[in-house]
């Protein structure tokens, strides 16, 4: 062989050395190897491979990876460590194990996920590794399942059938034998039940529960999202019953029992649509110049007594639903739009939180108790706004009176260190077959925060009654609503977005945050980057949640805050009213345990809710966009993935999501930390915040997503970025190359086709 047609071996590198040794010990649990024999086996000859090799070994075997079990002889150290969590799976079919018994998330490839599904709680077995690696684990066994039943779209063939599910609930197809079918048609959207999943098998097996419909039909959509969400469709037939039986009429014991506030002008606020009233105020002027307002709040746990049906089925419920187009009850409507109703002109039991205040609205005197109530009128937020702004109407004395101690509240609440978010609520205008026709933002104003900034007051006075003890005394156990602090990292991304726009946050302690943070919210306002600010803001708080743990509300800035004053829509409310009673009766404190099993199940339903509500939106949304085809619109990029980014439309807020693979000239790179994503040649930036011209390009109903592609960009968006600004995670090859900061030229339609083929391929 001659000189040129040698080759010289490229040198084996350390990681190349570890995964070679991982996977010989790995295929000989139990054999026993000297460094000779792991030498000759790998094909390392040269002095510096064996050097290395002997290094390596070293340090798996001080990594607990092995066992030196002679001196120079080596084996494989088993040491199976069991850990449970719950799966949280990714949409690359990926998991994560989250697990309080490891300080990290257990990695799990999609190889070793054995069938366990997203939200399952199972058994992982923890894989050996070194120090500087992440923990990885194999799902060895499922110890309950999250979900069984999913929904999506039913693909016949001549001998069988597959649902395709919807979204990324399952990253499977169902397969469905002919006779199991139950008359779904091919092209229906159906639910489905998983009754075996063979262990050799990829696909799980399945049975149609139920025939939901043709895919874009209003009524089919929004039960596939209820179906999705496992919220149920109606009351069961007992529940119905038990709610019959309940008599309107009001016992004259029971009145008798009561502080009677019939006399006292009384009235509710509510939105125009609203059909179940469970807040009232009552208010009048007492002899030494205060004012007295009552926080009425009906009865429920009068009504749904302890463990029995009703009560059984508002647990399971935990919240009332709002999907855009319909409301699911967490009480049947005999109670909720009926007997508990608040509704002018008729005797109502409440639960009441009673407050005196002086000229600036100091609370000089409460009391909390039962109640009998009738309400003098029925107001919309629309007709209470229109009096406070100089309109004439019923009781517009006590409506202003009530609306300066509210703004008196509300002014000390953020003197206190309260945090003001007031974001803009998207609505839809929908025709007869539930259509959107229009798109409208609700904003709250004065009237809202009237009755908001009472509802507040009760239930931070209500918590303070339970919660707030004398030193050496120990507080019966009671439902908070609690807030942590946000996350030091994220608010420090956060504040490093911001200031792209010239907005500064202070974090160096609750109240300068807070201060600065309501600051923010305030300069924002009216701006093209207000919701996206108000959004990630949001995303940086912690989510609230139910708790017999009090840690305070961070964003309310209340040390002791509970949930009293929504009982028909909201299980912990009716806890409350139910332990709150207990304690004023001198009762015993019920078992923690007990009450903090029922806050998370709260908690997790809270959520369940959030997320259905979420996607009758985003539904209503594509529906909207679906004749606006080859439209192009201004927006704002609101999210940024490795897979593209998210833009949300100006006029009407609808999001839509740019590929990766889409964009031209360059091969582009995700750049967590930044919030963007950056071109690895010429540099181009598109990062959050950024305003872009785009196309509506694809309105996939049945995924419920919107497809944009980009068609330009205004003058201040970013072009590049410093060398400075590129995270820890933008790859060196990104740095390299830059050439100042023009914009990009626009390239041939075969170099812009091979950077598509690229991102493909990438993602």
């Amino acid at each position: 062989m001659g000189r040129k047609e040698k080759k010289r071996k490229k040198d084996i590198s350390k990681k190349e050395i570890y995964q070679a040794l991982y996977d010989l010990f790995d295929l000989n649990p139990d054999m026993e190897f000297t460094h000779k024999q792991i030498a000759e086996r790998l094909g390392l000859k040269n002095i510096g491979a064996q050097q290395l090799l002997v290094t390596v070994l070293r340090e798996m075997k001080n990594d607990r990876l092995l066992t030196e079990i002679a001196p120079g002889k080596f084996q494989y150290k088993e040491n199976k460590t069991y850990v449970t969590g719950v799966i949280d799976l990714t949409s690359r079919g990926t998991a994560y194990l989250i697990t309080d018994e490891c300080k990290e998330d257990v990695f799990i490839p999609q190889a070793w996920l054995n069938h366990a599904l997203n939200g399952d709680k199972v058994k992982v077995l923890l894989s050996a590794r070194s120090r500087r690696r992440r923990p990885e684990g194999e799902v060895v066994e499922i110890l309950e399942r999250k979900k069984e039943t999913f929904v999506g779209t039913i693909q016949c063939s001549q001998h069988y059938a597959f649902l395709i599910p919807t979204g990324k609930q399952l990253p499977y197809d169902i397969f469905i034998p002919l006779s199991a079918l139950n008359g779904a048609k091919n092209g229906e959207k159906a639910i489905v039940k998983i009754t075996t999943w063979p262990e050799n098998q990829k696909n799980p097996e399945g049975k149609v529960l139920e025939v939901l419909g043709q895919p874009g039909d209003n009524d089919t959509e929004m039960n596939a999202i209820m179906a999705e969400y496992e919220l149920p469709v109606k009351f069961p037939t007992n529940v119905e019953k038990a709610a019959d039986k309940i008599a309107e009429e009001i016992p004259s014991e029971e009145i008798k029992k009561r502080k009677d506030f019939r006399d006292i002008t009384t009235f509710t606020i509510d939105p125009k649509d609203a059909k179940d009233f469970d807040d009232a105020l009552s208010v009048r002027r007492l002899e030494n110049g205060n004012i007295e307002v009552g926080v009425h709040i009906a009865d429920v746990s009068y009504y749904v007594e302890e463990n029995s049906t009703l009560d059984k089925e508002a647990y399971n419920r935990a919240t009332s639903v709002y999907l855009v187009d319909r409301t699911i009850p967490m009480l049947p409507e005999r109670l909720s739009n009926g007997v508990c109703s608040l509704r002018p002109d008729e005797e109502k039991l409440c639960f009441s939180a009673v407050f005196e205040l002086n000229t600036n609205a100091e609370v000089q005197n409460q009391w909390f108790g039962r109640t009998i109530i009738r309400s003098n009128r029925r107001f919309t937020y629309e007709e209470a706004q229109a009096m406070i702004e100089g309109g004439e109407g019923d009781y517009k004395q006590e409506i202003l009176l009530l609306n300066d101690l509210a703004q008196k509240l509300r002014a000390a609440r953020f003197e206190n260190g309260a945090i003001d978010f007031d974001r803009i609520e998207v609505r839809f205008e929908i025709d007869e077959k539930g259509k959107p026709t229009g798109v409208y933002f609700k904003r709250s104003k004065e009237a809202n925060k009237l009755i908001e900034e009472f509802m507040l007051l009760a239930n931070k006075k209500v918590a303070e009654r339970i919660g707030k003890v004398k030193e050496g005394q120990r507080a019966k156990t009671f439902v908070y609503r609690i807030h942590e602090q946000p996350n030091e990292d994220k608010l420090e991304d956060f504040s490093r977005f911001i200031s792209r726009f010239g907005y500064r946050l202070r974090t160096t302690t609750p109240r300068n945050l807070s201060t600065s943070m309501n600051k923010l919210m305030s300069d924002v306002k009216d701006r093209p980057e207000q919701n996206l600010i108000e959004t990630l803001a949001i995303r940086t708080m912690a989510k609230a949640a139910y708790s017999t743990v009090n840690i305070g509300h961070y964003g309310l800035a209340f040390d002791y805050y509970s949930h009293f004053t929504s009982p028909i829509r909201r299980y912990p409310d009716v806890m409350t009213h139910r332990l709150l009673q207990r304690y004023l009766d001198n009762g015993r404190s019920v078992n923690a345990d007990k009450y903090e099993e029922k806050c998370k199940h709260c908690s997790e339903m809270e959520q369940i809710a959030a997320n259905a509500e979420r996607a009758s939106i985003k539904y209503k949304q594509v529906e909207f966009m679906a004749d606006k085809l080859g439209e192009t619109f201004m927006g704002t990029i609101s999210g940024v993935t490795q897979w593209g980014f998210y833009v949300e439309l100006n006029d009407t807020k609808c999001e839509g999501m740019v590929s990766i693979s889409e964009l031209e000239g360059d091969y582009y790179e995700f750049d967590e930390k930044n919030y963007c994503i950056v071109g690895r040649h010429h540099r181009k930036v598109y990062q959050l915040g950024d305003q872009v011209c785009i196309r509506v390009a694809k309105a996939n109903l049945v995924a419920r997503q919107l497809d944009f592609t980009l068609v330009g960009e205004s003058e201040n968006t970013k072009v590049s970025l410093t060398d400075e600004e590129l995270s820890p995670s933008t790859p060196k090859s990104s740095r390299r190359g830059r050439k100042g900061n023009s914009p990009i030229k626009k390239n041939t339609k075969e170099s812009s086709s091979n950077n598509k083929k690229k991102n493909k391929k990438r993602k």
